[in-house]
């Protein structure tokens, strides 16, 4: 056959160049802070934590939320160490529906933030895959700046399964970060609707963010969200957008004179913003301000806080006896023969739950 000198340097094997990958690491972080051995001792992490080593407070936080039963007392120990050098930061909760913009919003403000002085901590709550229990989103590599800031510490946390999607051990988490001497925190929600009330009772201030242009702006956000929320930040209000965005506002400011006073008697304000384009960045944080002063000063604050410890309180409890009874040999071998018998519909499952409590009340371990 005939060559046909035309298609001598063809081959299918040539590939088109196409788009150039980003890098898979985030080009701000410096390299040469990580090292170090695992620490093993209350004081090393303190040492660490107190000092403002980002690389020992992570993995004092990684002790933290370790299951392993030999990890539990020296993380005990470590939460009541960093408790007399915690309380004294601003503790924000951020929620709202996906793609609102949430991650782009605490970069902006977070940087706005630590570019005044202050000392920020990001606690980012992701949806757990229900087989593995890690992270699904794994969004927060969009805050590479904010992740970088000598001044930020970001710590994404799978939920892991917990009820209402918040980390177990945030409220932990927190404690230690601010035993760092990190004097705001955030705390981002999953945003899916079944985290805000967890979220709620772990902060002092609580911002709902959402969009105009996105449909029926009110049909959009769960009432319970709203009654919860002490501003709403209507975000994209930018471009061909800030009509829509204006008209978001006065529809949720209609509604919101429909709910009942919140217990702080804060009156809920709602805002524009646009962090994309850093519009509205600074009102936001002078409204936490106002905030903070107006329920400091009424001693909502303190009580609140009070309220909150309280409610962790009785969950611990909650927590910690439903594991101890679930973790009892013979009653995880009572468990399953109650759970044939429910599949069976031999017996409800108020009955078998009965069995386990006097299973467990008659000291079956």
């Amino acid at each position: 056959m005939k060559k046909n000198k035309k298609f001598d340097n063809i081959s299918a094997l040539n590939i088109v160049q196409g788009v150039q990958k980003p890098d898979i690491v985030n080009p701000y972080i410096d390299f040469s802070q990580l090292r170090q051995q695992p620490l093993q001792s209350v004081e090393d992490y303190m040492r660490h934590i107190r000092t403002g080593d980002r690389v020992g407070l992570s993995q004092a936080i990684t002790l933290i939320e370790s299951n392993l039963q030999e990890h539990s007392t020296l993380s005990q120990q470590l939460i009541e160490a960093c408790i007399p050098f915690a309380g004294k930061s601003i503790r924000i909760g951020i929620t709202g529906m996906p793609g609102a913009g949430k991650s782009t919003f605490i970069e902006i403000f977070g940087k706005y933030l630590t570019k005044m002085g202050r000392k920020l901590a990001v606690l980012a709550i992701d949806p757990s895959s229900g087989r593995s229990k890690g992270s699904i989103l794994g969004d927060k590599t969009r805050m590479e700046e904010l992740a970088a800031d000598q001044n930020a510490f970001i710590r994404p946390s799978p939920s892991a399964g917990t009820l209402g999607g918040v980390a177990r051990k945030t409220a932990e988490t927190l404690i230690v970060c601010e035993a760092a001497g990190f004097d705001t925190i955030i705390i981002e929600t999953v945003g899916v609707g079944q985290s805000e009330t967890e979220v709620k009772n772990m902060v002092d201030f609580f911002l709902l963010l959402t969009l105009a242009g996105a449909g029926d702006e009110l049909q959009g956000i769960k009432r319970g969200i709203m009654e919860m929320a002490d501003a709403i930040l209507i975000n994209k209000a930018d471009g061909d957008n800030i009509a829509r965005a204006e008209l978001a506002k006065t529809q949720i400011n209609n509604a919101l004179h429909l709910f009942p006073p919140l217990p702080s008697q804060w009156t809920p304000k709602t805002m524009t913003v646009s962090a994309q384009q850093n519009k509205g960045i600074q009102e936001v944080w002078l409204m936490i301000d106002d905030y903070v002063n107006f329920t400091k000063k009424s001693n909502y604050f303190a009580k609140n806080r009070i309220e909150q410890s309280k409610e962790r309180f009785h969950q611990y409890i909650r927590d910690t006896l439903y594991e101890k009874i679930l973790s009892a040999p013979d009653i995880q071998a009572k468990i399953h023969s109650l759970e044939k018998q429910i599949q069976q519909q031999t017996m409800s499952v108020y009955a078998a739950g009965r069995e386990i409590l006097e299973a467990w009340k008659n000291g079956v371990n």
